[in-house]
This record gives C-alpha cells, sequence and structure tokens, in this order.
C-alpha cells in the first residue's frame, strides 16, 4: 500500500496526495512489487533499498549512498499474548523526499497521519525522522509499563496457582523484554552515529530534540534490564518455593509412612502363627489395636516435635 502526504508551514493539517511531489512523505505498508518499483522509480532510488527494509529480522542500521540515507530501527507492538518489535525504514532521499517503509500498519506513524504530532513538517525531514525516533521511545515506555501490570497481575497469580500457565506468561515477557533491550540498544547506536557523524543535516534546533529522544532511549534501556532483573529474581523465587514446597510434601509423606508402617509391622508379626506374647489371651486383638495406636501416636507426635509435619 502506497500513501502519500504533505504539509507546509503555512497549513500543518497533513493531506493525502494521489501524485509524488517534492518535501512529501511517502508510506509505504508492506508493498507490493510494482508498488515498490513505482516508488523506486519515480523518486529515483534502487529497488533494493526499500526491499532489505521488508526482511521481518533486519537489525537497525544506517547506511548512507549517493541516493539518499537509508535509516532502519526496530519499533515495538503488542498483541494479546506477546511484545515484539519489527523493523520500519526511512529513507530520505536527498532532500526531496521522506519514504517510511513498514511490513504492517502502525499506531506510531498514525499519530502523525492524524495530526497528533505538534510542529511536525513533511518538508523537514531531519526533525520529521527525530520525531519518529521519539514517538518511538514512547510506544516502549507505554507497553513497558502495560509489561509491568502484566509481571504483578502474574505474580500475585503464581501464589494460588498450580499449574505453569503463570509462570510460562512470565517467561514470555521474559523474552520479549530481551528482544526490546537488543532493540533499543541499536537504535541508540544509530542515533549516536546520527550525533556525532552527522550522517544526515541536522538543524541547530532539532538538535534538542535529538538529544532528548537519546536520553529517553537510554532510559528505556534501563527500565528493560530492571524489569527483566525483576522477572528473573521472581522466576528464581518461585523455583526455590516450588523446590521448598515439594521438600515439605515429601517429609509429610515420609512422616505419614513411618506413622502407618507400626500397626502393619505389629499385625504382620502377630499374624506368623507362632509363639507370641498374648497368644492365646482373647482380648489380644483389643490390646494389641490400642497398643498399636498408642506407638503410633507417640511416634507422629515425636516426628511433629521434628517438623515432619
Amino acid at each position: 500500500m502506497i500513501k502519500i502526504y504533505k504539509n507546509t508551514d503555512n497549513d500543518s493539517n497533513l493531506k493525502e496526495l494521489s501524485e509524488i511531489e517534492k518535501d512529501t512523505w511517502i508510506n509505504l505498508i508492506n508493498p507490493t512489487k510494482e508498488e515498490i518499483q513505482k516508488v523506486a522509480k519515480e523518486v529515483k532510488i534502487e529497488e533494493r533499498i526499500i526491499k532489505e527494509v521488508l526482511v521481518e529480522k533486519n537489525l537497525p542500521q544506517i547506511r548512507k549512498s549517493e541516493e539518499g540515507v537509508l535509516i532502519v530501527i526496530d519499533i515495538p507492538y503488542q498483541t494479546q499474548t506477546k511484545y515484539n518489535t519489527y523493523p520500519l525504514g526511512i529513507i530520505i532521499c536527498n532532500d526531496l523526499h521522506i519514504i517510511t517503509v513498514s511490513l504492517k500498519e502502525t499506531l506510531l506513524l498514525n499519530k502523525f497521519i492524524n495530526n497528533e504530532i505538534a510542529n511536525f513538517y513533511t518538508a523537514k525531514k531531519s526533525r520529521f525522522f527525530i520525531q519518529i525516533l521519539e514517538e518511538t521511545s514512547k510506544e516502549y515506555t507505554n507497553i513497558l509499563k502495560n509489561i509491568e501490570s502484566s509481571i504483578e497481575v502474574k505474580e500475585k497469580g503464581l501464589l494460588n496457582s498450580t499449574s505453569n500457565k503463570q509462570l510460562i506468561g512470565l517467561l514470555n515477557i521474559q523474552k520479549s523484554l530481551l528482544y526490546f533491550i537488543t532493540s533499543l540498544k541499536y537504535n541508540n547506536t544509530v542515533l549516536e552515529k546520527i550525533s556525532k557523524e552527522y550522517v544526515i543535516d541536522i538543524y541547530k534546533e532539532d538538535l534538542e530534540y535529538l538529544e532528548d529522544t537519546i536520553i529517553d532511549l537510554k532510559q528505556c534501556i534501563e527500565l528493560c534490564n530492571i524489569y527483566r532483573e525483576i522477572l528473573d529474581s521472581t522466576i528464581e523465587t518461585y523455583g526455590t518455593i516450588i523446590s521448598n514446597n515439594l521438600n515439605v510434601a515429601m517429609r509429610f509423606l515420609a512422616g505419614i509412612t513411618i506413622v502407618l508402617s507400626i500397626p502393619t509391622m505389629i499385625s504382620s508379626f502377630y499374624g506368623m502363627n507362632v509363639f507370641l506374647p498374648l497368644a492365646n489371651n482373647k482380648f489380644a486383638f483389643l490390646i494389641i489395636l490400642i497398643f498399636s495406636i498408642f506407638l503410633s501416636l507417640l511416634i507422629a507426635i515425636w516426628l511433629k516435635r521434628k517438623k515432619m509435619f
């Protein structure tokens, strides 16, 4: 899908166009081969530059060529069951056009389309790129808040759960945080390269945007690390609790086995038709039963003091 947008200093409301003009934003969402060919021909870039972004596991990077600058960053997305990232490509075509390329529609870019971002102009391409990074950091932060809530819910569920559902949920969050940390570090590397090597032209008034975005990304990385440590601790603690509960259960079963083995052992002796005390006593059964119960209770009390129960 191809969408072409443009706004100006005189009219900040974003308008959708039917044809590519100077200073337009070209938004490609999972484009077809024909759409890639059309855009590449009109903006005079090679098709492979666009195709590179459409590789699902493409790592964040920045590359400059005669045709422009290709910047790939990882943006987060959330479903009902998991959190993950996917690449978003930003191509600045020699200060004539800016192209965004993604595999799926993203809420992040929809904020620009819906005129929710202040001081956004398609002609100010370096600022537009920095604003995309800024909104990306906000998306990561919002998802991390959801992850924090999910961790708290699953921690409470662990206390009352006898299944592995909550634990598997925590392991999935742990994996998601690992993806986030990796993506954020790569994004941060791309931003720092831009700030130090001047790969793209950045106006003086936009430098503050860039510095703030770098700080936000680093804070997101720290937040991810904190949540991962909390998860590691939670999962380790849960494993310790399970192991301790198993030991308690085994100790209890061992104590019950000892207590129940006393009357079994005594009755076995008296069932062997040999000369034993009380063999000819008509109250032998009752006496042996009472003695067995008394001895079992005595041993049970002793085991209780030894914390076997």
